[in-house]
């Protein structure tokens, strides 16, 4: 990614406070971490943190994006530095695509279709292929993003249900339940969900996109950045269900990594630390990128996605959804 800095994940409860061009990180159980402004490209938060003005306006003025995921792995919010990198031309033309009905239908049914062909590679299993030639049949009579978030629904409780069949008992979704998750499977998805939305976010944040301008959440959640919303949907099978699916089969994740309770669960703090660890491991990994003619990491394929919708809006070049080739 060609951002200046990188991505820290803080697991544990501290306080985050400036000192001179530096952010210290303090830790109830661990001496004082100082980083660099400069060395620090977004802050991802998945406990509590006592933050003050002065750290705050530190990572404003160099633009560094603050992520905060809730107790149950819900993106609780984020603080972005009061400039943004949005340019009034790109946004004018983002605004005029995403109005256009017929544009915005066609680019949100590529994504879903995009999704569902990604989940299908993720799960590595001809059983979801009726699923797919389904989905893929009803997606051109679908005439509003409704309809066609609920084609996709139809898909991923299918494909969550072949999913179950690969998992122990314990991390099974039996089906998919989120504010609060109700079970570990669930929580584990809700927590790579929310990592996934804050990367994608943090790159569009470094384009002259405007991420609440979005094609297929735009009628059904307006009160969010529905372009990272759409952006996020093609890469969530990449992280969330894959590495699911890897973490049960390698016996990776234990029952003592979530902290489980009548009709909710979360991860426990051993078990942030794995799940932070993992995702670090998986947005460094690198493939060949035939365009590029480079190796590009996975995080690098986030920006990548969001340079396409660029390309869209200055140069009408067609959007074509992130699908793996490897």
């Amino acid at each position: 990614m060609p951002a200046v800095g990188r991505t820290y994940w803080l697991t544990e409860p501290c306080r985050i406070r400036r000192e001179d061009n530096s952010v210290r990180v303090e830790r109830q159980d661990g001496s004082p971490v100082r980083i660099p402004i400069t060395d620090i490209r977004d802050l991802v938060v998945f406990d509590h943190v006592d933050v003050n003005t002065s750290a705050l306006s530190l990572l404003s003025r160099s633009g560094v994006t603050l992520h905060v995921l809730d107790h149950y792995g819900n993106h609780a919010g984020h603080f972005s530095p009061a400039e943004s990198m949005a340019s009034a031309a790109v946004v004018r033309r983002q605004v005029e695509i995403t109005a256009d009905e017929e544009q915005r239908l066609a680019i949100g049914r590529s994504l879903v279709l995009a999704s569902a062909q990604n989940l299908r590679w993720s799960l590595d299993t001809d059983l979801l292929d009726p699923a797919l030639d389904s989905l893929n049949a009803a997606l051109p009579g679908c005439g509003s993003s409704e309809a066609i978030m609920g084609e996709e629904g139809n898909f991923r409780r299918t494909a969550w249900a072949v999913l179950d069949q690969r998992l122990p008992p314990w991390l099974r979704l039996n089906g998919r339940t989120r504010r609060p998750p109700t079970n570990a499977g669930n929580a584990f998805i809700s927590y790579l969900n929310s990592i996934v939305y804050a990367r994608v976010l943090t790159a569009l944040r470094s384009t002259p996109l405007h991420p609440a301008i979005g094609f297929l959440h735009a009628d059904t959640d307006r009160r969010r950045n529905t372009l990272a919303l759409d952006l996020a949907e093609p890469f969530k099978p990449l992280f969330a269900e894959r590495l699911l699916r890897r973490t049960a089969h390698q016996k990776h994740l234990k029952q003592n990594d979530f902290e489980t309770d009548v009709g909710r669960a979360s991860l426990s703090k051993d078990g942030r630390k794995k799940i932070a660890a993992l995702v670090r491991e998986e947005l460094a990994t690198t493939v060949y990128h035939r365009s590029l003619k480079r190796k590009v990491s996975y995080e690098e394929l986030i920006h990548l996605e969001a340079l396409k919708i660029v390309r869209l809006c200055l140069e009408g070049q067609p959007y074509k959804p992130f699908r793996p080739w490897w």
